[in-house]
């Protein structure tokens, strides 16, 4: 896999391509990805989340790319990071998890 994409494995085993900037939004990733010596993570660009599922991790790559659009941006009109109710515990432990 090129260095600049990632491929995050959810629980169900869904691959989802992500730019490298985007996954590094998440400091847990980029440590994974950048760490000294031969782990998986670092060699294969590829992360696996047993613990996060398909939505789940599906949603919180949404928002990587939202941050890294908005970060920035000098603008007042920055739109809101819609999250339906019914997944937003999840959604929570999985950012806290990722250190996002």
């Amino acid at each position: 896999m090129p260095k600049n994409t990632v491929k995050l494995v959810s629980a169900e085993g869904f691959e989802f391509i992500i730019d490298y900037k985007a996954a590094c939004v998440s400091n847990t990733i980029r440590n994974m990805l950048s760490s000294q010596g031969s782990f998986t993570e670092t060699e294969l660009g590829e992360v696996k989340f047993p613990e996060i599922s398909t939505p789940i991790l599906e949603k919180t790559i949404q928002y990587f790319y939202y941050k890294l659009r908005y970060q920035n941006s000098t603008t007042k009109n920055i739109p809101e990071f819609k999250v339906a109710p019914e997944i937003a515990l999840e959604l929570l432990m999985a950012a806290n998890f990722l250190d996002t």
